[in-house]
C-alpha cells in the first residue's frame, strides 16, 4: 500500500470521525444555549426576589415611622389638654398638623410600595415557571447529549483504532503535512483528480479545478505523495489517469 493510499484511509477514516462528532456537537450546541437561557432565567428570577425584599423593606420602614408618628401624635394630644396657654396650645396644634401631613405621605408610599409589591410577586410567580420550564428542557438535553455520546461511542472509539493503526506506518513528516492541511482545510485536505479530456492526459485538481502537469499523472500513478501546486492539498486518484480510456462500466451496476 502506497503512502498516499494510507493517507487516503486516514483521511476517510478522519471524515467519518468528524462526522459522528459533529451530531455530538449539535447537541452540545443546543444544551449549551439552552443552560445559558436557563442561566438567565435564574437571574432574573434571584433580580425579582431582590426586589421585593428591598420593597418590603421600605414598607416596614414606613410601618415603624407611622407607628412612631402615632405615639408622638398621642403624646402631643394628650399635652394639648395639659396646656396651660394658648401658646403652648398653639405649638403642639402646629406640630400635629405637620405630623398629619407627615403620615398620609407615609401612607400614600406605603399603598405605592405595597402596589409594586404585588406586581413583583406576580413577576416572580411567571419567572420562576419561565424557569422551571426551560430547567425541564435543559435536563432533556442533558440526557439527548448523553444518549448521542453513548450510541456513537463504540464507532468512534473503533475509528479511532483504526486511525492509531495507521498513522503507525505513515511517515511521521508526511502524516505532520496531512494533519496541518486537514486542521486548515477539513474534507478539501486531499483531492481525487477528474478527466478534464482523457485522449489528451489532462486532469484536474477537484478541488481548485487547476490542471496538473502530466508529470504529476505519473507520479500519482506511481503511487507517490503529491500535493497540488495550487490548492496545495494532497492529491490522488480513484482510476488510472494514465490511460487514454475510460474505464469499465461494471454491468452489475447496469
Amino acid at each position: 500500500m502506497t503512502v498516499t493510499e494510507q493517507l487516503l484511509k486516514l483521511f476517510r477514516c478522519d471524515q467519518q470521525l468528524r462526522g459522528l462528532q459533529t451530531r455530538l456537537t449539535a447537541a452540545d450546541r443546543f444544551l449549551a444555549e439552552q443552560s445559558r437561557l436557563l442561566k438567565e432565567a435564574e437571574t432574573k428570577l434571584a433580580t425579582l426576589e431582590a426586589d421585593i425584599k428591598k420593597l418590603k423593606v421600605s414598607v416596614s420602614g414606613q410601618e415603624g415611622e407611622a407607628g412612631s408618628i402615632d405615639a408622638r401624635m398621642a403624646q402631643l394630644r394628650e399635652q394639648m389638654n395639659a396646656a396651660r396657654t394658648n401658646k403652648e396650645y398653639s405649638a403642639f396644634v402646629l406640630e400635629l398638623d405637620v405630623l398629619k401631613k407627615r403620615k398620609k405621605e407615609i401612607e400614600d408610599g406605603q399603598l405605592d410600595q405595597m402596589g409594586k409589591v404585588e406586581s413583583a410577586e406576580k413577576g416572580v410567580t411567571e419567572a420562576r415557571a419561565k424557569r422551571d420550564e426551560r430547567q425541564v428542557i435543559v435536563e432533556q438535553a442533558s440526557r439527548d447529549r448523553a444518549a448521542k455520546e453513548a450510541e456513537i461511542k463504540d464507532r468512534v472509539d473503533e475509528l479511532r483504532g483504526q486511525r492509531a493503526t495507521l498513522s503507525k506506518d505513515i511517515p511521521a513528516d508526511v502524516l505532520k503535512i496531512f494533519e496541518d492541511l486537514v486542521a486548515r482545510h477539513g474534507d478539501e485536505a486531499m483531492s481525487a483528480l477528474h478527466v478534464v479530456d482523457r485522449r489528451n492526459h489532462e486532469w484536474a485538481c477537484g478541488t481548485c479545478q487547476v490542471v496538473v502537469p502530466v508529470q504529476v499523472l505519473n507520479d500519482i500513478s506511481a503511487g507517490k505523495f503529491v500535493r497540488c501546486k495550487s490548492c496545495t492539498c494532497i492529491l490522488f486518484a480513484e482510476e488510472d489517469v494514465t490511460s487514454k480510456k475510460p474505464p469499465k462500466k461494471d454491468k452489475a451496476a447496469l
